[in-house]
């Protein structure tokens, strides 16, 4: 299909019903351990409508009333967790997002799935100032709606090195608190080895500090989506990447629950 498509989630702990609205593989970030090949610099493009909702209906209905949990899904992850937007490049950048919030929305109330199945924004963040964007994620809010935030690092280098990204901390983190305000919203971040090194402390003290600083300030963030690479990167940087052990994820998601936030780890 060329909009949705079905994974077992380790972070959501079973099913999650994709929905991919960067088809042409472009994104307005290029993060070092991104698992899409030939990634372009770009938004997404314009959207068949149509064809995205009967592909939605479609694969729900293989999920929740076909055969498709016994034939492609281990057993203990028999469930369907959430509908998410997550696919080759940032959701947010397609010029039809508000317009798939809904029809997303209007599928999972027709299949009696709305409030008991998530509907999931995974993001950069970086179009959540835009008046459109943040107005769909005021609705997802309605629909048992969740935005996974991405925030790698709380220092300038370590946004640019790890995500490609010049945005001023400042601007990310006002986008932040509009969709903590408007939606439930969890920090993602991905950690990892880097040429044989864990993240060096300066970088994690940091990272404590600004989630200090979101406490104090009051913006209204869920916790801390933990976890480190699973699956080859398809970027050049590949080979200097390896994951980190659980022992030290769980370890360093102590140091942020102390610091302020529920952390929850995906090793």
């Amino acid at each position: 299909m060329t909009y949705v498509y079905p994974v077992v989630s380790r972070r959501a702990g079973g099913v999650s019903v994709g929905v991919n609205l960067n088809p042409n593989n472009a994104c307005n970030w290029r993060c070092v351990y991104c698992q899409v090949p030939d990634l372009t610099f770009g938004k997404g493009p314009a959207v068949d409508l149509v064809q995205l909702e009967q592909e939605l209906r479609g694969l729900l209905e293989e999920v929740t009333h076909g055969d498709f949990m016994e034939r492609c899904v281990p057993e203990g992850v028999r469930r369907l967790n959430d509908v998410a937007f997550s696919g080759n490049g940032e959701p947010t950048t397609s010029p039809q997002f508000g317009e798939a919030v809904d029809i997303a929305g209007q599928v999972l109330e027709a299949f009696g799935l709305l409030g008991s199945v998530k509907l999931v924004l995974i993001t950069n963040g970086s179009m959540l100032n835009k008046r459109p964007v943040a107005d769909a994620i005021a609705r997802m809010a309605t629909l048992n709606g969740e935005v996974w935030f991405k925030l790698d690092s709380f220092t300038a280098e370590g946004a640019r090195r790890i995500n490609h990204s010049a945005a001023p901390l400042e601007e990310h983190l006002a986008r932040l608190s509009i969709a903590a305000s408007a939606c439930p919203t969890w920090l993602q971040t991905c950690l990892f080895s880097w040429d044989g090194q864990e993240p060096v402390e300066e970088e994690l003290v940091a990272y404590l500090e600004g989630i200090r600083a979101l406490v104090e300030r009051g913006v209204p963030v869920r916790g801390v989506l933990l976890y480190t690479v699973a699956r080859p990167s398809m970027q050049p940087e590949a080979s200097r990447l390896e994951p980190l052990p659980e022992t030290w994820l769980r370890a360093f998601a102590a140091r942020i629950e102390a610091a302020g936030l529920p952390a929850r780890v995906s090793a």
